[in-house]
């Protein structure tokens, strides 16, 4: 079957009332028969049918063994990285989520895991930077904001050589576009808040594994953390992803009308999107992506925060705010928002510069977010003049 085929059919029908839409069991416990003897549920926190029912449904779009919802991307995150010990090593990405910079530095750091983070899109960084204690090699693909594009099978074989696992934050692509575990990868973690949900009106983290085994231990890890998505949030992701690959579909169309229209625009620096033919790893994200997503990033050639700044402010249909994947259109300043926890001199390295800005495509026509940045920079460079800065 066809991935819209597939995800609308494996939501099921309730099998206690047919109903159509999963129903929200809002409980904290569940009456046992006796002491022991239950329907498979006994508290919450450890089990839920609803939740199960979207724990269901990502194992099945990302081809895994099980999957996991948590109470934000985050928690997600942190499940996967409790599966390490003291004197383990990351290899990570090195134009990575801030909020996951921020876990990893100054949560897990300080309990004697040391992460290491290299640009992934070159394999000799990958293979000079793994050593014998690498347990985790931590991919985003594309990334967060510089879209950069990874070979992930290349580099699964290249760790699972050390014994290492390779996890995928596969948020920006979503299931729809890549699935990860099928070239290699060993754990999926998603932001269920961008594109799975797709409304901004959730916070959700999800993990997928490849095996068994590892679905036990972070099934352990859940119950004993107690980061869980709870019913309600994880209806709205389950009636998010009904929609998804027509989102996918419609906001990786606009992004990519909006980065042709960047790319010949005399006030635009560089163009950062997979999908144009001038991207670094344009071949490799044609080989592993159905599509390139709805996220497009851009640096102006004044690189000035100010700039950067005004620019944010002066778009209509851009609505400026943190975060992604909905269906609304929005814009954001890396340097000053998302990536603000990243030490600048390290944001700069890699790639994160003060012009840079992120623009995540929703679901409008693209002649109007086209029009709307078109408007931006007019009255962007109008204010610029004004102000005796020159581009």
């Amino acid at each position: 079957m066809q991935k819209e085929t597939t995800i609308i059919h494996a939501i099921p029908v309730d099998e206690l009332t047919g109903a159509i839409s999963v129903p929200i069991y809002q409980t904290a416990t569940y009456v046992q028969e006796s002491p022991g003897i239950h329907k498979g549920y006994d508290y919450a926190r450890s089990n839920n049918p609803t939740r199960k029912v979207l724990e269901d449904l990502i194992a099945t779009l990302e081809n895994g063994a099980a999957g996991f919802a948590f109470a934000s991307g985050l928690a997600a995150i942190d499940a996967v990285l409790k599966l390490l010990k003291t004197g383990d090593e990351i290899l990570a990405v090195d134009d990575i989520y801030g909020g996951a910079f921020r876990l990893f530095t100054h949560v897990y750091e300080k309990f004697g895991i040391k992460v290491t983070y290299v640009d992934t899109t070159e394999i000799i960084n990958v293979i000079d930077n793994i050593t014998a204690n690498t347990k985790l090699v931590w991919l985003e693909s594309p990334t967060n904001p510089t879209l950069k594009i990874s070979d992930i099978e290349a580099i699964c074989n290249i760790a699972h050589q050390y014994g290492a696992l390779v996890v995928v934050d596969n948020t920006f692509a979503s299931p729809v576009a890549q699935q990860p575990l099928l070239i290699g990868a060993d754990i999926i973690v998603h932001s269920g808040t961008k594109y799975l949900a797709g409304h901004s009106d959730v916070i959700a983290g999800l993990v997928v594994t490849k095996t068994d085994a590892l679905a036990e231990k972070i099934k352990f890890i859940q119950n004993a953390s107690g980061g869980i998505l709870g019913p309600f949030d994880s209806w709205l992701t389950i009636r998010g992803i009904e929609t998804l690959p027509l989102r996918i579909e419609k906001s990786s169309a606009n992004a990519l009308a909006v980065a042709r229209f960047l790319s010949d625009h005399e006030l635009v620096d560089k163009v950062y999107y997979p999908g144009l033919p001038t991207h670094k790893n344009h071949l490799i994200a044609t080989r592993q992506q159905q599509h390139f997503g709805g996220v497009v990033s851009f640096s102006l050639k004044d690189d000035k925060v100010a700039n950067a700044n005004t620019f944010c402010s002066n778009t209509h249909l851009f609505k400026c705010a943190e975060s992604l994947g909905g269906v609304k259109s929005l814009i954001c300043h890396p340097a000053s928002m998302t990536h603000k926890s990243i030490p600048e001199q390290k944001r700069k390295q890699s790639g994160i510069q003060d012009s840079l800005i992120r623009l995540s495509c929703g679901i409008e026509a693209a002649a109007d977010l086209v029009q709307d940045l078109q408007l931006a920079f007019e009255k962007n460079f109008s204010t610029v003049q004004q102000n005796k800065f020159t581009y």
